[in-house]
């Protein structure tokens, strides 16, 4: 029996990404990068490296599920485990635990965003190989670091101790999710602190007890329901489940807490694909640099401009510098870049304001 399996997280709502990213399909189901594959789906094909695609598992909100079998049609409906409410990370990582734990006692899972860039995919493989290893043998919780770039205030930060333990993979010292700027600063000044990257790898009896030490509340919900996971009575009782749950993430619920955290410093041209900077940053770009989604454009003293529009339809833009500018069949956004930070914000406002229509 293969004992690896992948936990694809896949629920989240991308409003950043907003106005491409919507609540009825956002970024995870969309070809942000212009490739002709959505980012879930070349998740799920890099991931196809890994393991099986038969202990491949997307973990999502209900509401998804229609638009994963059709972008994503190898997979059965076990495969596709769908949220009953959102409420952060760590109770779908418990319940998937719990889930693949009654399946496979001595399963190694490995639990990653959909949306995540990968350039260097068999360096990605090799080092995702290196911690399945490490953690068939370990209480570990891993995780992948990435070396910033910049003093990002979105990001969980790893500072780990320089000598390593087995090759290629260290001791974590401290783990510390999204700081404030200043302290971000100092952190990349320092040198030794990576990204987290949001990729995690554990056996399943690390991360169950993880949970019984750190997070025991959510731990028990789902400790009380487990003789009707993976059964055909599983949906109500996974209802009420998550319904006595908290809204908190992994990082803040376990990985800042525990003292038994791994890090393997890594280097693949990962990106997170956060936001509509990241996204430019990846993209290639015109002698003015501007990053261009579009198949019909025609730009006039522009410069370090993202644009992204229809194939159908021609824009032009004039002027702009360092301008995000989306246009879309029902909203048109054109947003300084430097200020993409309060994008989030402002689909809250529009949602206050206009409904639901524009989300």
């Amino acid at each position: 029996m293969n004992n690896t399996y992948v936990a694809i997280m896949a629920g989240g709502i991308g409003s950043r990404f907003w106005p491409l990213s919507r609540e009825s399909k956002p970024k995870q189901f969309l070809d942000i990068l212009g490739t002709g594959k959505t980012l879930i789906q070349s998740t799920y094909e890099r991931f196809k490296k890994v393991c099986p695609k038969e202990n491949i598992y997307i973990l999502t909100n209900a509401r998804y599920r229609a638009l994963i079998h059709e972008q994503l049609p190898e997979l059965s409906d076990a495969q596709i485990l769908g949220e009953p409410m959102r409420k952060n990370t760590a109770p779908t990582i418990a319940y998937f635990s719990k889930k693949i734990a009654k399946i496979n006692p001595e399963a190694v899972t490995v639990v990653a965003p959909s949306d995540h860039l990968v350039l260097n995919e068999g360096q990605f493989v090799d080092e995702i190989s290196r911690a399945v290893a490490f953690s068939k043998t370990h209480d570990a919780l891993c995780t992948l670091g990435i070396k910033p770039t910049r003093p990002d205030t979105g990001y969980g930060y790893i500072q780990f101790r320089e000598d390593p333990i087995a090759p290629g993979i260290h001791k974590v010292k401290t783990f510390t999710e999204k700081p404030s700027l200043k302290i971000a600063r100092k952190f990349l000044d320092s040198g030794d602190f990576l990204w987290n990257s949001g990729i995690f790898i554990w056996n399943v009896k690390s991360i169950l007890k993880a949970f019984q030490m750190h997070l025991p509340e959510i731990e028990e919900v789902f400790e009380e329901i487990k003789e009707y996971l993976n059964t055909p009575e599983e949906k109500p009782y996974l209802e009420k489940a998550f319904s006595l749950c908290s809204n908190i993430s992994i990082d803040y619920g376990v990985m800042e807490k525990a003292k038994n955290v791994f890090v393997i410093p890594a280097d693949f041209g990962w990106s997170d694909l956060g936001t509509w900077a990241s996204l430019y940053a990846n993209l290639p770009k015109d002698d003015n640099k501007n990053a261009i989604v579009a198949s019909d454009t025609v730009i006039e003293e522009a410069r370090e401009n993202i644009i992204r529009g229809p194939k159908e339809k021609l824009i032009i833009v004039e002027g702009l510098e360092d301008y995000i500018v989306v246009d879309t069949e029902d909203v048109l956004l054109i947003y300084e870049k430097s200020k993409e930070q309060d994008l989030k914000q402002l689909v809250k406002d529009i949602k206050r304001e206009k409904g639901d229509q524009y989300l």
